[in-house]
């Protein structure tokens, strides 16, 4: 029985014992910087429900 990287893979999903298990674990950026341009700062923010870019109470006062 030949075992690949697919069949090592899966068996690591079910038992749950190493870091493969769950891929899809949700890790915020640490630094916004590491975000290189405006464009995926904007959506980062949207995804995680921040406003962006962050406006101060005056900005958004006279935005009004």
């Amino acid at each position: 029985m030949q075992r690949t990287r697919a069949w090592r893979r899966s068996q690591a999903r079910k038992s749950g014992k190493t870091k493969a298990a769950n891929p899809l674990v949700f890790k915020p950026e640490k630094n916004w910087k590491l975000l290189y341009t405006r464009g995926d700062k904007l959506l980062r923010a949207r995804q995680l429900g921040l406003s962006y870019p962050i406006r101060s109470t005056r900005q958004l006062l006279d935005q009004e």
